[in-house]
């Protein structure tokens, strides 16, 4: 059975383009028509975002005078940590943000770009430890301290575990994707801020859990079902949307027709970027992962043959 979309084809060629340079190269204001308003700056991203850096950055700073460059954190974590921060500041402080709020496709690259491309980077750079360097060596005490009560362990403990960090992540997802939640979000400018919390939050969780939880010592295999699965049930809800010939997702004050789209073309267009761009990083993932549990696991192999032919010599 052949499917076919509702966008026609030159249609969907100019549609995918216009989303790959999306980001950069325009920032609408919040009325429909009016003309771009430049690089949007709220305090509820430039604050938390620039604090981050801050402490990042004096915190390598300081241990690396004490330790020497390149020690406690490694080249290759700064530099993950960069690029983590820059999909952030791209997602939540460029053009794409208020664009966001005017076309369904430019919503959907900010939050992949929130899970997919800022929250890994970020938990491989694994910046909490350099972050406590910043603060002097009694607040650093006393905040390590408070991270080993059995509450704050325990809840850590059980957010971070896999199969529940699937879980939230796929459920803030899913729910901010009904149709009363999205209006909702795009209605009010704090309930935006939560959906962007919810879907970092939960990312950074998700990733954790696979990258630098309790599976990473265990090889990596319970990580590949996850990311598998998770690529499956983001791909269901793309292609939900992709396929769609109802319109359930048309921001308030629509811009769609300034990128030659129907509201319904649009809604269509963003359900491809998940089905294809998200649920494939996941995918990905999940396929490098495998390689390194193989890997790993013929290592494993090789060290107990050895173990048995230096017994029976």
């Amino acid at each position: 059975m052949q499917v076919v979309l509702h966008i026609r084809k030159p249609q969907l060629v100019r549609a995918v383009a216009s989303a790959l340079c999306m980001a950069p190269a325009v920032a609408l204001a919040h009325g429909a028509g009016e003309t771009p308003s430049g690089w949007p700056v709220s305090g509820m991203a430039f604050i938390p975002l620039c604090l981050a850096l801050l402490l990042y950055i004096c915190g390598v700073v300081r241990l690396w005078r004490q330790a020497g460059m390149g020690r406690g954190v490694a080249w290759w974590q700064l530099a993950c940590f960069a690029t983590g921060w820059a999909a952030l500041a791209a997602a939540l402080m460029s053009p794409l943000h208020e664009l966001g709020e005017r076309l369904f496709s430019a919503h959907m690259i900010e939050h992949e770009a929130l899970m997919v491309a800022a929250a890994p980077p970020l938990v491989l750079s694994r910046p909490l430890g350099a972050m406590l360097w910043a603060f002097p060596p009694a607040i650093r005490r006393r905040l390590a301290r408070g991270a080993r009560w059995p509450v704050a362990r325990t809840t850590w403990r059980g957010l971070t575990e896999p199969a529940s960090a699937t879980i939230l992540h796929g459920l803030a997802i899913w729910s901010w994707h009904m149709p009363f939640l999205f209006d909702a979000a795009l209605g009010s400018e704090p309930m935006h801020w939560l959906q962007h919390f919810s879907f970092l939050a939960s990312a950074l969780l998700f990733w954790w859990a696979l990258l630098n939880g309790r599976t990473r010592r265990r090889g990596y295999g319970a990580s590949v079902f996850y990311l598998f699965f998770t690529s499956m049930h983001c791909g269901l809800l793309g292609a939900i949307l992709a396929l769609s010939k109802n319109d359930i997702f048309v921001p308030r004050n629509s811009v769609a027709s300034q990128w030659n789209l129907t509201g319904l073309e649009d809604q269509q267009l963003g359900g491809l970027i998940m089905w294809v761009g998200a649920s494939a990083v996941y995918l990905a993932a999940a396929l490098i992962l495998a390689a390194f549990w193989i890997g790993s696991g013929s290592s494993a192999m090789k060290k107990v043959a050895g173990t048995v032919n230096s017994m029976r010599n």
